[in-house]
């Protein structure tokens, strides 16, 4: 039967160096050797990241008790914690993380996921990894750092790709069967995993139904690349408003692309669409900017200040219909681009 650690045991697991004070080798030295000079840097290095985690766990149990102070109402409540951040120079996300990581600990502690004493050994990414993990990696990890194993983040890397590998419903039985028996390695599978998450259900029985045929590394690897082409595909063609606009079948596009082996570039062509769609946007929004702010700036001026006048002057060019940007010092390579711009459309 499990029992919950006692306050004291929870205190005692996260409690800070008495002395954080070390006498780091001299890199001088020709007395010590290599391998004594890098385990000992090593050890004070483990330290400092056990502190570090110690230290991030504690802010964000005092970030939540702020912020739940805050939650008791009254007129203005939420904004005592927002000046609380804002005094310590914390941004709002960073102080959510902290408060998450906080949680995690808490709850990986009080049910039992973790041993108080076991928690020193983690590394502070490794730490943050395994709360974000699934409850059975959690044990997983956890039973590692309680048989005395030194946890980064490598190790719930790896542990978390063994059991996706043996566990994940979008695998055919024949992969896990492999995986199960270290015909083909976790790590190989687990990325396959993930691609195909990010996939629709009309578009994974073809790609299960060949991992069940030919069960192998080559397959797994083969499958893993054409699942991230076809994911990147699908959500980059949807965001693509010139092909809404043109009512393509991006389906029929997509079959002929697999038939021809080129999905790849297919794939990559309509990724460069929606970043070349986006950037056109933000150009837009930044050139009617740098045209409100220009004539706001020769309303507050005038000819008594030239020296502005001239930089208003210079900058004329990038206020017009007509951009023209220099793309070298030369001047050889430039680029002229025209703004139809219709108020009216706004309306």
């Amino acid at each position: 039967m499990e029992t919950t650690p006692s306050r004291d045991e929870l205190a005692a697991a996260l409690a800070v160096p008495a002395d954080f004070d070390f006498q780091l080798p001299d890199p001088d030295d020709d007395q010590i050797h290599d391998h004594e000079f890098a385990q000992q840097l090593e050890e004070v290095w483990n330290i400092c990241e056990r502190f570090d985690l110690q230290t991030d766990i504690w802010r964000g149990r005092v970030l939540r008790a702020v912020r739940d102070r805050e939650k008791r109402g009254g007129e203005g409540r939420g904004t005592g914690f927002l000046n609380w951040l804002k005094q310590r120079e914390i941004t709002k996300s960073q102080a959510y993380n902290l408060i998450q990581l906080a949680n995690s600990a808490d709850t990986l502690l009080a049910e039992g996921q973790l041993d108080p004493a076991a928690i020193n050994r983690f590394s502070k990414n490794a730490f943050m990894e395994t709360a974000k993990a699934d409850p059975e990696v959690q044990r997983m990890v956890s039973e590692a750092a309680a048989g005395g194993d030194r946890i980064t983040r490598r190790e719930v890397k790896q542990l978390t790709d063994e059991w996706t590998a043996v566990s994940s419903d979008l695998l055919p039985d024949e992969i896990k069967a492999k995986a199960a028996d270290g015909s083909i390695a976790p790590r190989h599978i687990a990325p396959l995993v993930r691609e195909m998450e990010k996939l629709p259900d009309a578009h994974l029985k073809t790609i299960q139904g060949e991992a069940a045929n030919s069960p192998n590394l080559d397959m797994v690897k083969t499958l893993t690349t054409e699942a991230k082409n076809l994911s990147k595909y699908l959500d980059a063609a949807a965001q693509v408003q010139t092909l809404r606009r043109a009512d393509i079948d991006l389906e029929m596009a997509l079959e002929e692309a697999l038939r021809l082996d080129c999905l790849n570039t297919t794939a990559d062509l309509v990724k460069q669409a929606t970043t070349l769609e986006q950037t056109v946007g933000k150009l837009y929004t930044t050139w009617r900017r740098l045209g409100s702010l220009a004539d706001r700036l020769y309303v507050d001026t005038g000819a008594s200040n030239p020296h502005l006048r001239s930089l208003l002057n210079s900058l004329h060019v990038l206020t017009q219909d007509v951009i023209e940007v220099q793309l070298d010092e030369s001047g050889e390579k430039q680029v002229r681009l025209r703004i139809l711009d219709d108020p009216a459309s706004e309306g």
